[in-house]
This record gives C-alpha cells, sequence and structure tokens, in this order.
C-alpha cells in the first residue's frame, strides 16, 4: 500500500475514535495486523501456485493466487469499513509481469473525503466543555468534604448522608477524567505495545457504573431521610443501613449485571 494511503488511514483512525481500551490508532493496527496473520496463513495452506501471480500480502488486504490474466477483486478491509461504513470493492490485474496497480483507487471506494474539520472540532469542543465541567464539580465537591469534615458541629446522620453522596459523584468525576487521560489520549510517540488490553477496558467500564448507581442510590437514601423525619415522627434509622443502601445496593445490581453479561 502507497505512502500517501496509510497517512491518510492515520488521519482518518484518529478521527473515528471508538471507545475502546486501546488507544484508538493501535485498535486499528493490530485489527490489520489479524487480517495480515490471517492472510499469510490461507496463503500457507495453498502447497501450489499457478504460473501466474503468487499471493501475496500488500499491507492493506489478501491477495490470492491467480493465473496469467485473471481479475481478482477484493472488498474492502473489516478495519476500514469499521471505520467508515463504505463497503467498496476494488481489483487487479493479473499479468504476464506480475499484479497490476489496484483500481480504482482504494480512497474512493474504501473511505469517505468529506471534510470532517468541523465534524472534529465540534468534538473537541464538547470535550473540552465536560472536562472543564466535571473538573470544577470536583473541586466544589472536595471543598465541601472537607467542611464537612473538618468542623464538628457539622456531624451529623444527614451530613453524614450528604458526605457519602458528595463521595459518590467525587468518585464519578475522577473516573470519567481517568478514563478519558487514558484511553483516549494519544500522540505520535504512542507505543501500542503498552497499550492497555480490552481486560483494562471493562473493569473501568463496570468501576464507572458502579460509581453511577452509587450515585442515585444515595440520593435515595436522601429521600429515605427525610422522608423519616417529616412523616415519621417516633423512628430512628441506624446511618448502616444507609450505608448499605448507597453503596451495598450498587453491587449487588452491578454483579448480576456483569455475571448476565458475561454469560
Amino acid at each position: 500500500m502507497k505512502r500517501s494511503h496509510v497517512s491518510l488511514l492515520l488521519v482518518a483512525v484518529f478521527l473515528h475514535t471508538e471507545v475502546s481500551g486501546r488507544n484508538p490508532s493501535c485498535h486499528f493496527f493490530w485489527e490489520m495486523q489479524r487480517a495480515e496473520h490471517e492472510c499469510r496463513e490461507q496463503l500457507e495452506k495453498q502447497h501450489l501456485e499457478p504460473t501466474g501471480c503468487a499471493g501475496l500480502w500488500d499491507n492493506f488486504t489478501c491477495w490470492a493466487p491467480a493465473a496469467e490474466g485473471d481479475v481478482v477483486t477484493n472488498p474492502c478491509p473489516p478495519a476500514i469499513i469499521h471505520l467508515f461504513g463504505r463497503h467498496g470493492q476494488f481489483s487487479r490485474n493479473c499479468t504476464k509481469t506480475g499484479w497490476s496497480d489496484i483500481y480504482p483507487n482504494i480512497s474512493n471506494v474504501c473511505w469517505s473525503k468529506e471534510p470532517k474539520d468541523d465534524k472534529l472540532v465540534f468534538y473537541m469542543v464538547v470535550k473540552t466543555l465536560y472536562t472543564l465541567g466535571h473538573s470544577l464539580s470536583l473541586i466544589a465537591l472536595v471543598t465541601s468534604t472537607l467542611i464537612l469534615c473538618l468542623f464538628r458541629r457539622l456531624h451529623c446522620t444527614r451530613n453524614y448522608i450528604h458526605l457519602n453522596l458528595f463521595v459518590s459523584f467525587i468518585l464519578r468525576a475522577v473516573a470519567v477524567l481517568v478514563k478519558d487521560s487514558v484511553i483516549f489520549s494519544y500522540n505520535e510517540a504512542t507505543d501500542c505495545s503498552t497499550q492497555p488490553s480490552l481486560v483494562g477496558c471493562k473493569v473501568s467500564l463496570v468501576i464507572f457504573n458502579y460509581f453511577i448507581m452509587a450515585n442515585f442510590f444515595w440520593l435515595l437514601a436522601e429521600g429515605l431521610y427525610l422522608h423519616t423525619l417529616l412523616l415519621v415522627t417516633y423512628s430512628y434509622t441506624h446511618f448502616a443501613v444507609y450505608l448499605t443502601i448507597g453503596w451495598g445496593f450498587p453491587f449487588i445490581f452491578l454483579m448480576v449485571w456483569v455475571f448476565l453479561y458475561c454469560v
């Protein structure tokens, strides 16, 4: 494959970032490496080569052996289809001198040349805004948590519930920022051999979902406590019950979800 094609593909990979436990460019390269491995295995099984053109891997797709005068047509590789969703085809002729050049041009049939600057700017603005929002929220929550912890006069069941609610939001914000910094950070010096595995991505997703559920369950604990204060005159609920609701129930539902997802 020509260098110009490689350059265009790298730009396309960064413009079509997927949620994955790997750097997007590494994910693309690993898909191509897997396709190359499968191609070479198929070519090794073919012991007899025709007198025309031998099978080969051209760093883009696999070409099966062909006799002189044959026309071989291949579809766009799955790695490219995942990026652009275009199911084009391109061909090569087997001639006396070997394989001809690919036609039509791969860039015309397998990926789009539509301008994506506006789309890229939009996503960058959105990411910047929600990163800024989470950062400001994190600062405010940490400040509120320190105030509740440092002043003894504020130590009571109601504020303990507030404190745990703040902590759940802090952990959720941290999970978002860490996820973005690890998964979506890339540069020219990225080493694909050091990229995290999909197992790490799944673990981070599970933890992130746990914090989201903890947010809602601590809101439920807030509501139950207010209900107890307003409507139940002579009743006392131990704080351990609220701890079970806020941190325990999300863990139970999360384990059920993980089990069903794995099964």
